[in-house]
């Protein structure tokens, strides 16, 4: 997690195949956030990384209550 001064040295960064895990839905799903905008990450080499409090704050933000 992130040390509260907010310092990207602290954070913990997943891999898509990690966020797919987290969040319970396929790669291309996460790609498909990352690309739109919706989930910021940054590239390594060829690769996304994505922050692990990145994830939980799209995730807040994208609960709602059904019924």
């Amino acid at each position: 997690m992130v040390n509260p001064s907010g310092d990207a040295a602290d954070a913990t960064f997943l891999t898509v195949a990690e966020v797919a895990q987290i969040m319970r839905v396929s790669k291309m799903t996460v790609y498909r956030l990352v690309h739109g905008g919706e989930l910021p990450a940054v590239r390594v080499g060829r690769s996304f990384r994505v922050r692990e409090d990145a994830v939980d704050e799209y995730l807040r933000k994208s609960f709602f209550n059904a019924g």
